[in-house]
């Protein structure tokens, strides 16, 4: 039985280097958006960017702050670093009033920054309970899921509500942001359940259409009262110009009030919320609407590259396309035509005779050790400083 339960945890090297391999792109896809060289601070408030708090520098009981990735490489290495994913519209504090020692990157830094947003997570607490994460002390593994208003991360078991499967798929937005934007409800019972499409939509929209070919036909009948020609053609204007007006309006109605008038089941409202990756663009952009998403601090959500979708997808092309730039096709551009076929000629001798070294243990049946790699290496060197001598006399 023993044996069996140890063939059930065995895990192939394609196992593990295939996890190895999912671990760094989703590293590259949230890092490599952010620079690893220079600190953000001169950038402003950053639409969104990895960050870092540092329990060294501002422990809990101090004032919170957050660094960002070049800063907590230069600046803060070594330190006690709580890694706070990506969040929005944040400048680096590094070096300021909220620290004891210079940015290395950047000294010359205002004293606060007065637009950042702070929470618990500087402090390494997360969730509605309040608790570190990784938690020594909660053994039940559970999947933590950031809200996309807040930016606080939650566990699934705190959410209140079914945490759907394709997670990573959607948005969420808490249930404490819910009931801070109750017009996020109104949505709610539409957009964000499955199915989401309205019944009788379409006959609504039939309806409209009616009514508003009704008041054409209205406002196109001739006068019945006795006027002049003069008094007429006027009156005729201010009709037409009534009619473009009220157009305007039907064609610039407010979605949300729409929804508002629809009535028809209405989604309980408690717990969090999870959003299809395209439920943004179904949100109102009226002036009126606009005005609330100001007010309420949730303009961004009319910004398709706030996502942090839109951020990691950003970090991968970014990290491709480093990965297409090859540093030894670049050093060989610095070299003359000679110095390149010389190098290129020792690399194809070498991957030549490492082929050949190799093949010999295959064909022995015999495991290569490192010793082995590292006596083949110190034959080649060997080798080239015999040649290197043979050369000088």
């Amino acid at each position: 039985m023993a044996a069996n339960e140890e063939e059930e945890t065995t895990v192939s090297l394609v196992d593990v280097l295939e996890e190895d391999e999912e671990l760094e792109n989703e590293a590259s896809a949230v890092l490599a958006g952010s620079d690893s060289d220079l600190c953000s601070f001169p950038q402003g408030y950053v639409k969104r960017q990895a960050l870092y708090a540092c329990n060294t520098c501002t422990p809990k009981g101090g004032e919170a702050a957050g660094v960002c990735l070049a800063c907590s490489y230069k600046c803060h290495e070594g330190h006690d670093l709580f890694e706070l994913y990506t969040k929005r519209n944040f400048r680096c504090d590094c070096g300021n009033s909220k620290f004891k020692q210079q940015c290395k990157l950047y000294p010359d830094k205002e004293q606060l920054n007065g637009e950042n947003k702070y929470s618990h997570n500087f402090f390494g607490l997360y969730c509605t309970c309040n608790r570190p994460y990784p938690d020594p002390d909660d053994q039940v593994e559970d999947e933590m899921v950031q809200c996309i208003l807040c930016e606080d991360w939650l566990h699934g078991r705190h959410l209140g509500c079914e945490t759907p499967d394709s997670v990573e798929l959607q948005e969420m937005v808490c249930g404490s942001c819910m009931n801070k934007n109750p017009f996020l409800w109104t949505y709610a019972a539409t957009v964000a359940t499955p199915g989401g499409r309205l019944e009788g939509e379409e006959e609504q929209k039939e309806e409209q259409k009616e009514v508003k070919s009704e008041e054409l036909k209205k406002e196109g009948e001739p006068s019945t009262s006795r006027v002049t020609g003069g008094d007429e053609e006027e009156k005729t204007e201010l009709k037409v110009e009534r009619c473009k007006r009220r157009c305007e309006e039907l064609e610039e109605a407010c979605r949300l009030k729409e929804l508002e008038g629809l009535g028809g089941p209405r989604r309980v409202q408690r717990g969090a919320v999870f959003w299809p990756a395209t439920w943004r663009t179904k949100l109102c952009s009226c002036v009126s609407c606009q005005r609330c998403y100001v007010a309420s601090g949730v303009s961004f959500l009319l910004d398709e590259c706030d996502t942090v979708l839109a951020y990691e997808t950003k970090g991968q092309r970014s990290e491709e396309a480093q990965r297409g730039h090859d540093p030894l096709m670049s050093a060989l551009d610095n070299l003359n035509r000679v110095q390149q076929l010389e190098i290129i000629h020792g690399y194809n001798d070498m991957k030549t005779e490492l082929k050949d070294f190799l093949q010999s243990f295959a064909a022995e049946g015999k495991v290569v050790t490192p010793d082995d790699i590292r006596r083949f290496f110190e034959q080649q060197q060997s080798r080239k400083r015999r040649r290197a001598d043979g050369q000088m006399f």
